[in-house]
């Protein structure tokens, strides 16, 4: 009986263009994906195995068998809490470190999918599309990531109509009966090389001369003409897991997606150069809601890892007594109780919609999403301050223990409260956290996954209902 973590590994064994270091790659047999791989196997087994079967998944209505919560369309606050714990539960296994496990974008999906009769208005044939594809990717426990950024060619004059392909945007450039043929490209797909297909749409406002760009498809990631360029590999070998224990396994990688005469099938086409479609897409709350209330749940975790390294670090060098590394452990428990008040508040205060969709409360999820823009990089800077020079000062490798001076290594680089080899192993984690490539990417991930951090919050701002805050002021004038 195949598993689903032995069915997703042989998924890959696809003739994918995969483009690493000025080669072409097979996935499987590239060191820098193998603990991203192995990782996302290690979540896949928890659908099958019985003591976590239940809280990860639920029970296809068209199969009979355990499917991700992901794809749960929540009718009630249990539902919705049983969709958080599912995330938690991935989110968990990875310190919230991998950021697209595929939970966020069939999220997406599944939200595109709750209001599919909303879009009928612009193509009468979208809502038996979307459902289709759910079914499948629901069923077929498809890996899915959501791709939407354009190029950074020149972004002065990137969607003037006549400039397209120099721009670098993903157009169209024919059309059959069977389908279309796309040229350009897109960023940033994170997780690309091991997807099986990507959801792609730009999240510009469009207007009707620039049509041809603004179109929602479905890629399958072995799609002929269709290139994968992965930026530098930050992934460790497992020989050394030990000095680098994140990115040995959660470097999830970053592409760009080059579209050389790409055939996509109208089946896969869900909205055809309709730029008043396109804008409805990005804003639709319930994709928006389902996709981040997954989003905060990692990034509390994520916020948890820190705050516990941080913590172990001060007692580990005996620094917990200190005033000043108090007030920073604080304020990294003051981060994780607010995100987790958000959570659990966006929940509560949740409300159904018209499709009998019970929806977290969308204000709150912002909110959590906004903070976590400088609450991650304020983290790890608070690390930085309470390690100090001892993430400079570690040894090249735990191997070293094993040298003819191990002696006076077990002397000096000791801790407080904890032998040499287990404080070198704690401050090698902290570095993977501070200051290796990995860690440094994952600090701008944070910074930008959503969008730029500046227009999301000046659009909370424009958004929000002020008028109760207002009307505060207004009794007094």
């Amino acid at each position: 009986m195949k598993t689903r973590e032995k069915e997703f590994s042989e998924s890959l064994n696809d003739q994918r263009s995969i483009w690493l270091n000025g080669k072409r790659v097979r996935i499987l047999e590239e060191e820098a994906f193998r603990g991203a791989i192995q990782t996302v196997c290690n979540l896949f087994r928890m659908m099958d195995d019985p003591s976590t079967q239940e809280s990860v998944a639920y029970v296809s209505p068209t199969t009979g068998e355990w499917v991700h919560q992901s794809f749960h369309i929540p009718q009630s606050i249990t539902d919705l809490q049983k969709r958080r714990v599912a995330f938690e539960q991935w989110s968990e296994a990875t310190d919230g470190m991998m950021s697209r496990l595929s939970d966020y974008a069939r999220s997406r999906l599944t939200g595109w999918y709750c209001a599919r009769n909303q879009f009928s208005i612009y193509d009468s044939a979208f809502p038996e599309k979307i459902t289709r594809y759910y079914q499948q990717a629901r069923d077929e426990n498809r890996f899915i990531t959501v791709v939407q950024r354009d190029v950074q060619i020149n972004r002065a004059n990137q969607y003037d109509p006549q400039l397209l392909r120099e721009s670098g945007l993903l157009h169209i450039t024919r059309k059959t009966q069977d389908g279309i043929y796309l040229n350009g490209a897109k960023m940033i797909a994170t997780a690309a090389p091991y997807t099986h297909d990507f959801l792609i749409y730009p999240v510009v406002r469009l207007n009707e001369s620039q049509k041809s760009v603004a179109n929602m498809l479905i890629v399958p990631a072995d799609s002929s003409g269709l290139h994968i360029v992965c930026r530098e590999s930050f992934a460790k070998s497992d020989l050394e897991q030990q000095d680098f224990p994140l990115s040995s396994q959660y470097d999830e990688m970053d592409a760009l997606l080059i579209f050389d005469d790409v055939f996509i099938p109208w089946e896969y086409v869900f909205i055809h150069e309709n730029p008043e479609a396109i804008w409805a897409i990005k804003e639709n709350p319930h994709s928006i809601c389902l996709g981040y209330h997954q989003a905060i749940i990692r990034l509390k975790t994520k916020l948890e890892f820190i705050t516990g390294l941080a913590c172990k670090i001060a007692t580990t060098i005996g620094a917990t007594q200190f005033l000043h590394v108090q007030e920073k452990l604080g304020e990294l428990i003051s981060q994780v109780e607010t995100i987790h008040a958000c959570i659990i508040a966006s929940e509560a205060e949740g409300a159904m919609t018209e499709e009998g969709v019970y929806l977290p409360r969308e204000t709150t999820i912002d909110t959590a999403k906004n903070l976590g823009t400088t609450f991650y990089p304020r983290a790890v800077e608070i690390l930085q301050l309470i390690a100090a020079g001892g993430v400079i000062q570690i040894p090249s490798s735990v191997q070293d223990f094993q040298s003819p001076i191990s002696d006076l290594m077990n002397q000096y680089f000791r801790g407080a409260d904890v032998d040499a080899l287990r404080r070198t192993k704690l401050f090698k984690l902290a570095w993977d956290v501070i200051g290796t490539p990995f860690a440094s990417r994952s600090e701008l991930y944070e910074r930008f996954y959503s969008g730029d951090p500046i227009r999301n919050r000046a659009g909370q701002y424009l958004s929000y209902n002020k008028d109760k805050l207002t009307n505060m002021v207004e009794k007094y004038l």
